[in-house]
């Protein structure tokens, strides 16, 4: 079976596609569709039904000759074979056919010109479309949405069901990704954030072979220019830290780093939302508001939301457009990056709260992507357990870990940026029996790294873990700067320090002895 893109392009010029609507005309469709509610904010609330988040057990890549030597095949990178994917393309662009009204989006991915990836997103769904538009970058009139030619084009069919036994899929919902064919398709599930994602596989997939580093991070900018990027998993503080109102922000969540310096993969912020309030989180709850998607959230009748209320999922979503935020660099975009910082919460308790990396540490800290789940986050979590997230975005990355590992470690040293490793976990025992450090003094901290105060300041190496560690900063207590000093039980602080290095080996043995190096040069010291 050959592709042809005619019954795309058929499909896509239909008069019952609508091209480019506005925000106006796409909640017009939304509300008399009826595929979702409007709030008290403006913003409207749609429900995904069954699948509340992204399906990683259900995602491809198309195997073929093109990318067969790239791709690091394996449970993330699932192949498909081509000719399971041409069948079910056919089949979505005929289903698609049959609906009666499809909305299609022209616009961009990467806010560089040099790397710009132009994209077409057709959508089964009004609210998906409007997803769309908010997350990706938008043109500046119709005429020239008009003129892009797609590099890339997103087909989501969320009701469209695959069957397992004949199309090759592991269930009925499915996202593949064809480099080849330049296609990403989507069945079965009505997350939006699937289509965000692909793209971000896709970016992470062709940059990297322009020897452009893509970065699951958020990055702001200051008054002089000074950038800064915030790597972290989920729980970390990655958004609350970004979110500086002395600082710009440039995105907060996908970038690129090109010899231009660092900038925004997207054009919106997918933020959660659950336990959002105003006293909290006061940038992204007042980017809540018309145009604002909104998702699984808990509405009455009046449109009233509840954001603390988790019936339907705790990954409660708001997907807003970045003008939203009224800090903002427009374009989105900045020099080459001062400071680096990685966040991870340890849960046990035992890493510093600030210390400075060497270019090695910085790598194997990078590869290792460190964090802890905790009590209540998952089922049959009762006490802190690691997690580990290559490049602190694993489920998005097509290459070797090891490519984004050396892009990253090559402009560090070009650009002689410093590099942080930031507990924003606990202190003085590990969850359950510690203290979470107080984000006033984690503030502190990053402040003073991004500013470069920390430059002339005084470090210690840690004995176990081989970190240097700052001796005083200004307001931060120093039983809080070396760990040790704030357990009562010096014993059970080595003793849970030299697990957490045994895990870490543990983890960090899947990468092969390629790294090896960075294991001896910038792994712990126990």
């Amino acid at each position: 079976m050959s592709f042809d893109t005619k019954e795309m392009d058929a499909l896509i010029s239909k008069p019952t596609s609508h091209f480019q609507l506005t925000t106006t005309e796409l909640y017009n469709k939304i509300l008399k569709r009826d595929e979702a509610e409007l709030t008290e904010f403006g913003a409207i609330n749609a429900k995904t039904g069954e699948y509340t988040g992204r399906s990683p057990k259900d995602k491809f890549i198309v195997d073929n000759p093109q990318v067969k030597d790239d791709i690091d095949w394996g449970t993330i990178n699932q192949p498909i074979s081509e000719e399971k994917f041409l069948n079910l393309y056919y089949q979505v662009i005929e289903y698609l056919d049959q609906k009666d009204e499809l909305f299609v989006f022209n616009g961009y991915a990467g806010s560089d010109k040099d790397s710009q990836l132009e994209l077409t997103v057709v959508n089964e769904f009004a609210w998906h479309n409007l997803f769309a538009q908010n997350m990706f970058i938008r043109p500046s009139s119709i005429e020239e949405a008009r003129k892009i030619r797609s590099d890339f084009t997103i087909i989501s069919a969320p009701t469209f069901k695959a069957n397992p036994e004949k199309d090759g899929t592991r269930s009925e919902t499915f996202v593949i990704v064809s480099f080849k064919h330049k296609i990403v398709l989507i069945g079965g599930t009505e997350y939006a954030g699937e289509m965000k994602k692909s793209i971000f596989s896709v970016m992470n997939y062709l940059l990297p072979q322009r020897d452009i580093m893509s970065m699951h991070c958020s990055a702001n900018v200051g008054h002089k220019g000074d950038v800064a990027l915030f790597f972290g998993l989920s729980g970390t503080g990655k958004t609350t830290l970004s979110a500086d109102p002395e600082r710009k922000l440039i995105g907060d969540d996908e970038h690129g780093w090109n010899e231009n310096g660092v900038f925004n993969i997207e054009g919106g912020c997918y933020a959660k939302a659950i336990h959002l309030s105003e006293e909290k989180e006061p940038q992204i709850f007042n980017a809540i508001r018309y145009g604002t998607v909104l998702e699984n959230l808990v509405v009455d009748e009046h449109g009233y939301v509840d954001f603390d209320d988790n019936r339907y999922t705790e990954n409660t979503r708001a997907a807003y457009p970045i003008h939203h935020i009224d800090n903002i660099v427009t374009p989105s975009k900045a020099s080459h990056p001062n400071t680096i910082i990685f966040l991870t919460a340890d849960a046990f308790g035992v890493l510093p709260p600030i210390s400075k990396l060497t270019k090695d540490q910085a790598m194997y800290h990078f590869l290792s992507g460190f964090t802890s789940k905790v009590a209540g986050t998952e089922r049959g979590i009762t006490e802190p357990v690691p997690s580990f997230s290559t490049c602190f975005g694993a489920p998005f990355l097509p290459l070797n870990a090891k490519v984004y590992a050396d892009l990253l470690g090559e402009l560090i040293d070009k650009h002689e940026v410093d590099v942080y490793l930031v507990n924003t976990g606990w202190t003085g025992g590990k969850y359950g029996e510690g203290n979470r450090i107080q984000l006033k003094y984690t503030r502190k901290m990053v402040n003073d790294a991004i500013k470069g105060k920390l430059k002339d300041v005084p470090f210690e190496k840690d004995e176990i873990f081989g970190l240097s560690i700052p001796t005083s900063i200004e307001d931060v207590p120093t039983t809080i700067l070396k760990p040790i000093n704030a357990w009562s039980d010096k014993d059970a602080y080595r003793e849970q320090a030299h697990d957490l290095v045994e895990r870490f080996r543990k983890n960090f043995k899947k990468f092969g002895e390629d790294t090896q190096h960075l294991e001896e040069k910038g792994g712990f010291k126990a």
